[in-house]
């Protein structure tokens, strides 16, 4: 069975560009993906992950709130048990924010550059597929 990938654009960023290339690139690698578009509350983000019965998240911020939305999203899938779903992020993000989001249970950051294979290859290895 394929990875199910919920891609979302958190908050008021207008940007998604990124989003919608991760997220093909994802499908091209073979798996289903959920692009669930712009301006999405960490409320919204977790429901559609927990209807799609996604395996993870991918969420892509340019507005510089990743450090609020994306740990929420965190505490809410933990909050409704799910706290098995993988959730990484990318987009505009500082360095040092980096090390803080994965003390927060972000489970990787990939920043504008990164090339699509070692976002794919990373999802691949660090999410598990469901039987």
């Amino acid at each position: 069975m394929a990875i199910r990938v919920v891609v979302a654009k958190p908050g008021l960023d207008g940007h998604d560009r990124g989003a919608k290339v991760v997220a093909r690139a994802l499908r091209d690698a073979g798996m289903e993906v959920i692009y669930t578009g712009l301006h999405q509350t960490p409320e919204q983000i977790v429901s559609a992950a927990l209807q799609e019965d996604a395996q993870a998240i991918g969420l892509s911020i340019h507005s510089g709130a990743h450090m609020t939305l994306f740990p929420k999203i965190v505490k809410l899938l933990a909050e409704q048990g799910a706290d098995d779903v993988v959730v990484f992020g990318g987009g505009i993000i500082p360095d040092e924010d980096i090390p803080k989001l994965q003390e927060q249970g972000i489970a990787a950051i990939f920043t504008p550059g990164t090339p699509m294979k070692t976002i794919t290859d990373w999802v691949k290895e660090h999410v598990p597929e469901r039987g």
